[in-house]
């Protein structure tokens, strides 16, 4: 069964950041006083009463300010109200109403959706006559928080969850394909997932680091179900000044923990940055599904030989993952966009990929006998048996006679012929050696 979705609205600094992490247990939207922190929308699950949803933290509604991030921040709280099967809407119980409460109202009950009229910031209970002012905003019994402090929290929940619409049980659907799209900024992200999904998802434009958050948006297509997340780009550290912008890359590299596949995305002219292989360095480390996308590839002067040329520089640069896969694409005009969700999925396919056991040892006993293991200080390394553990990476048990006497070179060449016999394109595969006795 789908999960109800939940949007929290409001015009900017009214705390809305605040309850949205309060309500997921953890710290996922940026939270800091400057008004305009959070400007895409954010996705989030939430639990209540055993009730499981989905909340989206959107940008602050300004309806008279005419501001390019402020007009775009509207458009996305609209997207966000359009797709909600229940909207919160928070105020400033200490600021009182305001002619931007009284526009963003008008918004909501023109939306005919379920709305919650939530007070934040009554901290005391001396406090809770500013409740009788939002009465004005005709959307019923306003409901009194802290979100800070998580006062009445509960309330606010239960009046959220009886307004979920009731359906019969449904078993649950396969989950999606988890997607990491990362990058310096400025180098295309959030144009290739709003060119992928058909719509303004993130909010686009020539400032660096208009993204801040990372963005989760779902697709699904004859392909498969996809969740695409548009990380915030990461600066070079002397450039992270903002301790905004500290999170932000804190949460870049969080967000590659929790994909399936990394999608690193690199400027076609400038090439490939220090800072870009510090960031596909760590999908390495993770042993993630990697695709390499090549964006502005439109803007390069070419001829028949530039891309076999620039796909060699690319890899002499990564020659640590010779898996990754590549593809050259414009976001901007669409060429070969379709490609990159394609390709991302084979990269998954081989990321969950089994192998029979039986299959497996044949290999491995094969290329022993091409290579037998180098002598290291007086003893040979002997493998036993080869056994496949589980996947997303592909992991594999190699019982030995003594896990020292593995050398980096003889596992490499291990890696090799497993790659060469079943593919594994495009994702990293984990290693695991373990002694046994003959």
């Amino acid at each position: 069964m789908a999960k109800p979705i939940v949007a929290i609205v409001g015009r900017p600094n009214v705390g809305k950041s605040t309850l949205f992490n309060k309500i997921a247990g953890k710290r996922i939207s940026i939270v800091q006083d400057s008004p305009g922190v959070t400007r895409d929308r954010i996705y989030a699950e939430g639990e209540w009463l055993n009730k499981t949803f989905t909340m989206i933290d959107t940008g602050g509604i300004e309806p008279e300010n005419e501001d390019i991030i402020f007009s775009q921040m509207r458009r996305q709280a609209n997207i966000a109200i359009e797709t909600a099967d229940v909207i919160m809407f928070i105020v400033d119980g200490k600021q009182g109403l305001t002619d931007s409460d009284n526009e963003v109202a008008l918004m909501l009950r023109k939306s005919s959706k379920p709305v919650v009229l939530v007070v934040n910031k009554i901290d005391r209970i001396a406090e809770e006559d500013n409740l009788y002012e939002f009465y004005n905003l005709g959307l019923g019994t306003p409901i009194a928080i802290s979100a800070n402090q998580a006062l009445g929290l509960g309330d606010m929940l239960d009046e959220v969850v009886a307004n979920f619409k009731t359906e019969s049980e449904e078993e649950e659907e396969d989950a999606p394909i988890s997607i990491a799209v990362v990058g310096k900024p400025n180098v295309g992200k959030s144009s290739l997932i709003n060119k992928i999904l058909g719509e303004d998802r993130n909010i686009v434009s020539n400032i660096p680091g208009t993204t801040r958050d990372a963005i989760d948006s779902n697709i699904e297509n004859e392909i498969g179900k996809f969740t695409l997340i548009d990380t915030a780009g990461v600066r070079r550290k002397s450039k992270v000044k903002e301790e905004i912008e500290r999170y932000s890359v804190i949460r870049s590299f969080a967000s590659v923990e929790r994909a399936d596949v990394c999608i690193l995305v690199i400027d076609a002219i400038e090439g490939l940055t220090d800072q870009d292989e510090k960031i596909i360095g760590y999908a390495h480390e993770q042993n993630k599904a990697i695709l390499v996308v090549v964006n502005k590839w439109d803007l390069m002067e070419k001829d028949d030989k530039t891309l076999d040329i620039y796909t060699k520089q690319l890899k002499s640069t990564l020659n640590f993952m010779q898996y990754a896969d590549f593809v050259f694409i414009s976001a901007k005009t669409g060429q070969r966009v379709n490609k990159v969700l394609e390709m991302a999925k084979q990269c998954y396919d081989n990321y969950e990929k089994r192998v029979s056991t039986g299959i497996l040892n044949e290999v491995i006993s094969k290329a022993i006998l091409m290579k037998e293991p180098p002598v290291v200080g007086g003893r040979r390394l002997k493998i036993f048996y080869v056994s496949q553990v589980g996947v997303k990476p592909p992991t594999f048990i190699f019982f030995v006679n003594n896990p020292e006497l593995v050398h980096f070179s003889y596992r490499r060449y291990l890696e090799n012929q497993l790659r060469a016999s079943f593919g594994f394109r495009g994702t990293g595969i984990k290693f695991i050696f373990r002694e046994r006795k003959e």
